[in-house]
């Protein structure tokens, strides 16, 4: 879509949403209208009218017949609770969030009670409902927070947590409303798919799910795949090799081509470039040349050596391009991720693809090795499992484009209860990073020594550790919030509003939590709200605003710069640097001209689109997984349903016939076929005693002919084994067999994939596109993977071991001999699953009981091919085996 097509989208949206607000009034108007009707009921005849919605539901009524009754029954629910009634623009945001849109609304409009009312209509079908949160404090205290409304509605609540034991993760996911993290939800989905029985599954449906700050879950973390890893693979000593080889390497940033078209950069001798917008490394053949020696290597792009060079592009990032204290911290010597939009640790989080051993070597600690992928999922994919889905947040309508895009879902602005009256002021704009600071100080001494609360918000975690030592030195009293102290987060911010309070908080870490002011801080002017740089999404910037002016209270706001700002100086820092050198504007004096401002406000966009389209294609490449996964997802809770198999079994044997049967024919001469190794093939495939000498005498030598033959041979062999087995045993070692071979081809399917994906993009170079090429060979891979699901499981079946037990029980004089129960152990020969999701070797057994029936005599031992023992002369299988 090009800009103008998009502006004329937004334009008719803009008109479409108008209308659509001034219907949202018209229904919270009708909803209070029912408020007299809610009161009159006592509290257990309020408690009823859950029954009484979920009977009308099985009656045909739909939710949006119920809608109206049942956000009523929630404000009186919620009014009998806590002596609070929900505001007519809480409905509004709540039919929104039921209708499957995002309801934009400020901080402090009570966004926590808004969700209330439509996890409780959409929690009357009784499949379960989600509430997803941005972390493990704000999921067990919107749980907590709204459980009495719901318990007085006759509705369970549960929430999960990280390491939550995994009987009570099960009861928190049969409540009716469930709260929980993004990552904990995505994990949990993993690990159903990777579950042995369903017992060992949590989620009951994906039927509707609400997801508070939905711009920082959707958007922010959206580009960091969910992935479950296996065991570790590569050594160590290879990550410290190469982090000591690059230390000494020479890098410098890569710049604009010179006035000849030439590489500045190039030309200064450098050994590797780095870019810091596109966070991309390129070596030089001096780098390589300098690891060749250090390694012993004769050629680095030897395709023996291949893995070398992405160690070689990790170490050269990690060294480059991740700096400590800013894109991670060192905490009880690891090395763990700052989330760059929310300034919080990304607990159990690891960058892929090495980079993060890398890092671990730059900075000498211990290295957690890379490990297997064994299931993976992006936060787009696991969140568009959802049949209905709503959203909320109070800063999300610059990325509608992404919502309406990715999710297809529209941003609707509520309007707020009270009128705000916070007070944005312009930025101040200095030529140098001291003279900024030195201003920033200034401004904080004074509004500390008037009383007025101050919120200050920094981008980077040595940054705010900078301006707590100016603060410090000039005996100004502070807390400071950021990855470091993500412990004490609400406990700090919820302080902030205190007359007097200083606090510095990275990327707005504190989200999810109100700073209320009292009577004495808003005579002062309210929160002031300071920034000291401005982030590359506007969104996190107006978070930040968002934090003061709560519910109509005074408050002002303003954002700090200099030319010298990492986002000003890549992006407009030439042009604001040449118009404050134009006017001589003095180091320690700012500017507030509004083009300067727009400036940093393109820079801004320009960025916020180039993460978009990261994002996009991080979602293209996954939505060529997602469909495989779906496939394959499907296929294993079709077993673990316990569903009949057979039918899928005849369809693979007959596939495999078919494929072997074409694989020895090949040749248009039939005089070229090879008879003989189809005979030795199908021998080894199912057990088939069929030989080439009686193909070529007894069928006619057409691929039909043979098809047929071997299809209707290994039919019979499967129906023998079943009857031999009894229908609920063979049952059982079909899925337990299919189980298997699907977990074990599809782990090794996702790390082909992972290779795949990694060496697509050279293929760029050839003037190809790496995401067609990508989604190609992806499709015959898969292809693959099913023929070989298909064939290992066929083999696997047909030589698979059965050992006879002798159940203890004595034989009840009734029983006949021919009808004696077995224990029978099936051992299939390939890795167990681990109930838990892991995986353990060994061989896998399971146990049923079977009954087996004795033949005659003359039946015993007797092959489908030998003659009968009628004496008939026919084959056994065309005459008393038919």
């Amino acid at each position: 879509m090009s800009t103008t097509d998009f502006g004329k989208f937004e334009k008719v949206l803009r008109i479409g949403e108008g209308r659509r607000v001034k219907r949202l009034k018209q229904q919270a108007a009708f909803i209070a209208t029912l408020e007299p009707e809610f009161q009159a009921l006592s509290d257990d005849d309020l408690r009823s009218k859950t029954a009484e919605f979920r009977q009308r539901l099985e009656n045909g009524e739909t939710l949006e017949e119920l809608l109206f009754e049942a956000f009523a029954a929630v404000r009186e629910a919620r009014w009998r609770e806590s002596a609070q009634r929900m505001f007519d623009v809480q409905m509004m945001g709540g039919i929104v969030l039921h209708e499957g849109d995002i309801a934009e609304m400020k901080t402090g409009e009570g966004k926590t009670f808004v969700a209330s009312t439509a996890l409780y209509l959409n929690a009357l079908p009784a499949t379960g409902v989600h509430l997803v949160t941005v972390n493990d404090y704000l999921a067990k205290r919107d749980a907590e927070w709204n459980r009495g409304v719901f318990e007085r509605l006759g509705m369970t609540v549960g929430s999960i947590q990280n390491m939550m034991p995994f009987t009570l993760r099960k009861q928190a996911y049969d409540a009716d409303i469930t709260y929980g993290t993004n990552s904990e939800f995505g994990f949990d989905y993993l690990r159903d798919n990777m579950a042995t029985s369903l017992d060992n599954c949590v989620q009951r449906s994906h039927a509707f799910a609400i997801v508070d700050e939905v711009d920082s879950i959707l958007v922010d973390e959206a580009r960091t795949p969910l992935i479950i890893s296996g065991e570790p693979e590569t050594a160590a000593s290879t990550y410290y090799d190469f982090a000591r080889i690059v230390k000494e390497l020479d890098g410098a940033p890569a710049t604009r081509k010179s006035a000849k078209g030439e590489d500045e950069t190039e030309l200064s001798g450098a050994d590797y470039l780095y870019d810091e917008k596109h966070k991309t490394v390129s070596p030089a053949q001096t780098a390589l040349d300098a690891v060749e020696r250090a390694l012993g290597v004769e050629n680095l792009y030897d395709p023996r050596h291949v893995q070398l060079v992405n160690h070689l592009s990790q170490a050269l990032k990690a060294q480059a391009l991740y700096k400590r204290d800013v894109d991670y911290v060192i905490e009880d010597g690891e090395v763990k991720i700052v989330d760059e939009y929310t300034g919080r640790i990304m607990e159990g989080r690891r960058w892929s693809e090495g980079l993060h051993q890398a890092i671990e070597a730059k900075e000498g600690v211990e290295i957690r090795e890379e490990n297997v992928t064994l299931a993976t999922i992006t936060l787009q994919n696991y969140f568009r499992l959802y049949e209905k889905l709503g959203g909320m947040t109070g800063t999300a309508k610059t990325e509608e484009k992404e919502f309406v895009e990715i999710y297809n879902l529209n941003v609707i602005e509520i309007p707020t209860n009270v009128v705000v009256a916070r007070n944005d002021e312009n930025d101040y704009i200095f030529k140098s990073k001291e003279a900024k600071w030195n201003a920033v100080a200034e401004d904080l001494v004074e509004r500390h020594e008037k009383g007025q609360p101050v919120l200050v918000g920094t981008i980077a975690v040595e940054t705010s550790e900078y301006l707590s030592e100016l603060l410090t030195r000039r005996g100004i009293p502070h807390n400071v919030l950021n990855a470091k102290e993500h412990e004490r987060e609400s406990e700090i911010i919820v302080d902030a509003g205190l007359k007097g309070a200083v606090t510095i908080a990275t990327n707005m870490a504190g989200r999810g939590v109100d700073i209320k002011i009292d009577d004495e801080v808003r005579e002062l002017g309210g929160l002031y709200v300071l920034g000291t740089e401005r982030h590359e999404s506007r969104r996190i910037d107006n978070q930040l605003r968002g934090r003061s002016g709560r519910q109509g209270d005074p408050g002002e706001t303003r954002f700090y710069l200099s030319a010298q700002d990492d986002l000003v100086r890549l992006f407009a820092g030439d042009r604001i640097h040449g118009i404050m050198e134009r006017f001589k504007i003095p180091d320690d004096q700012p500017m507030e001209a509004s083009i300067l401002s727009r400036q940093i406000e393109g820079a801004q966009k320009k960025v916020e689109e180039q993460n978009f389209v990261a994002r996009k294609n991080v979602l293209k490449y996954d939505d060529v997984m997602n469909t495989q996964r779906m496939v394959i997802y499907e296929q294993r809770r079709s077993v673990l349903n316990g569903d009949d198999t057979s039918e899928e079994i005849r369809g693979w044997i007959e596939a495999v016939a078919v494929q072997n049967v074409a694989l020895f024919t090949e040749s248009s001469d039939t005089a070229d076929w090879d008879i003989d190794g189809l005979a030795v093939q199908m021998t080894a495939m199912y057990g088939s005693d069929i030989t080439a000498d009686e193909l070529r005498d007894e069928v006619e030598l057409t691929r039909e002919a043979l098809t047929a033959e071997y299809v209707d041979d290994a039919l019979e062999a499967y129906g023998d084994r079943e009857a031999r087995f009894g229908l609920e045993l063979a049952r059982e070692i079909e899925r337990f067999v299919i189980l298997q071979v699907v977990d074990t081809r599809w782990r090794e399917h996702l790390e082909s994939m992972d290779y795949l994906r990694e060496g697509v993009h050279l293929r760029a170079m050839a003037q190809k596109d790496p995401l067609v090429e990508y989604r190609g060979e992806g499709h015959i891979m898969f292809e693959e993977l099913s023929r070989a699901i298909r064939e290992e499981v066929v083999v696997t079946l047909f030589h698979v071991e059965v050992e006879e037990q002798e159940a203890d029980q004595a034989l009840r004089p009734a029983e006949a001999p021919q009808a004696v129960a077995y224990e029978h152990q099936v051992s299939a020969g390939a890795d167990a699953i681990a109930a838990a999701g892991g995986f353990d070797t060994g061989p896998a057994v399971a146990t049923a009981p079977v009954q087996r029936q004795v033949v005659k005599d003359d039946e015993r031992d007797v092959g489908r091919n030998d003659p009968c023992w009628c004496g008939s002369g026919k084959k056994y299988k065309k005459c008393h085996g038919a």
